[in-house]
């Protein structure tokens, strides 16, 4: 089997949909030997927030000299992006290897009254599998969906990491932040300590509750264990923290937003409830070289350009309080591309009053991709008398902005990570070739 063959057989899995529950991935990975019992794991739930959360510990990890598995979706570059051990990719010849081995098993139950494995779980079917071969001393999961009936959800971790709690997915997670929240303490273990930094007090009730019942130590952002912004700006965050067992002053990540110090302060708390010994000096360094792509990444200083996958209101709120902050008194462009199945009138009217250059949208390459005109159409009531036009293709809608911001400008792209796949290989074409052309 190729390469190419192997993703076409998991991408064609996509045609069994999203059908959440853990009867078949609890036999999926039994008929494999269940491999998620092979290794030591970090849970991370969440609805904004998981995959830079799991990247800090990640990283911490690492700088502590342990082999770090980590678990992730979706990706932005390939397909491999979504199983990693140090921060490299599985290789395309493993995952050949791992489909042919988990194949067999994937036919067998689909001919069985379960029925056949979602894409999703087969994926964190090959993840695991990988894992259990390669024996990292840690592996780092993100939850895909929810949490209490995700594929995931078959492992027994030593620490439960649940991130901010917002509206998403209502049609599989209920339509109020107390029912969202239920589903997401589905990865509560009992005995097993759990960190949130979620916000709400709905949130954290339900979090509470559900912790006490299954006699889980539990500590919250803003009342265990606390994070101070002390500078915010182009080169990243200064913080304190504070928590229970140490007091960890002027810690700098790269990540930009103000946002991302609570990340960063929730991965060094559920750091500190492993149990194993932490290091205030390589959680200070973990932290400090920690990237996560496609997060207010930084591609370009003069003309400023950012790209951000914000996908639902919350994140948009988030990506729009660090705009302001960054952007400063530069005009802002914006690249906008969005799915239909997202609160698309809520999102725009967010981020598109921000855009005082003018707003181009486009269309993420999804069958899900929300219709640019619906989009533009809604984007003309909240942008003034800015310029709002469709270029429905992702790469001519990069191109024309970048030629159309001036260096005293800023760019932003949004809307999507199925959009800012697209867009980030178009910028490092873009800007790559302007580093080399200027030296």
């Amino acid at each position: 089997m190729k390469y190419e063959d192997a993703l076409q057989w998991i991408h064609g899995l996509h045609r069994f949909g999203s059908n959440l529950g853990l009867e078949r991935v609890t036999k999926l990975m039994d008929l494999l030997g269940n491999p998620q019992n092979k290794f030591r794991s970090v849970h991370v739930a969440g609805t904004n927030g998981k995959g830079s959360t799991a990247a800090f510990l990640a990283e911490i990890l690492e700088a502590e000299g342990f082999r770090v598995g980590l678990y992730t979706s979706p990706y932005l570059e390939a397909f491999t992006n979504r199983m990693a051990i140090n921060g490299e990719d599985i290789s395309q010849e493993h995952l050949v290897q791992l489909v042919e081995q988990v194949k067999a098993a994937v036919d067998q139950l689909a001919t069985s009254e379960l029925g056949h494995p979602t894409e999703f779980e087969v994926v964190t079917a090959l993840a695991f599998t990988y894992f259990a071969q390669s024996a990292p001393d840690w592996v780092v999961v993100e939850v895909g969906l929810g949490g209490r009936l995700d594929a995931t959800n078959v492992i027994t971790p030593v620490v439960s990491v649940i991130t901010n709690i917002a509206l998403e997915h209502t049609q599989y997670l209920g339509d109020t932040i107390a029912d969202i929240a239920g589903e997401k303490a589905g990865i509560i273990k009992h005995g097993v300590p759990v960190v949130t930094a979620a916000q709400k007090e709905d949130a954290l009730h339900i979090f509470r509750k559900i912790a006490k019942e299954r006699n889980a130590a539990f500590y919250a952002v803003d009342h265990e264990f606390t994070q101070e912004v002390t500078s915010s700006s182009l080169d990243g965050l200064t913080f304190n923290y504070r928590s229970p067992w140490q007091q960890l002053d002027d810690l700098h990540i790269q990540l930009l937003g103000r946002h991302q110090a609570r990340n960063a302060a929730l991965a060094v708390a559920a750091r500190e409830l492993m149990p194993i010994p932490s290091s205030p000096d390589v959680i200070r360094v973990g932290l400090a070289q920690t990237r996560w792509p496609g997060r207010l990444e930084l591609f370009s200083r003069q003309p400023l350009v950012l790209v951000d996958g914000a996908h639902n209101t919350d994140g948009v709120l988030a990506l729009r309080a660090a705009l302001q902050e960054l952007v400063g008194e530069r005009k802002l462009r914006l690249v906008i591309g969005i799915l239909g199945d997202k609160a698309v009138e809520e999102i725009v009217g967010v981020i598109v009053p921000l855009a005082t250059a003018g707003v181009i949208v486009t269309t993420p390459d999804n069958p899900r991709a929300a219709d640019p005109y619906l989009v533009a159409e809604l984007a003309r009531k909240f942008a003034g008398n800015v310029t709002v036009e469709v270029v429905a293709s992702i790469h001519a809608a990069i191109e024309q902005a970048v030629n159309a911001t001036r260096q005293d400008e800023a760019l932003c792209v949004s809307g999507s990570l199925y959009t800012i796949s697209e867009a980030r290989e178009v910028l490092k074409r873009i800007y790559a070739t302007k580093i080399e052309t200027s030296m």
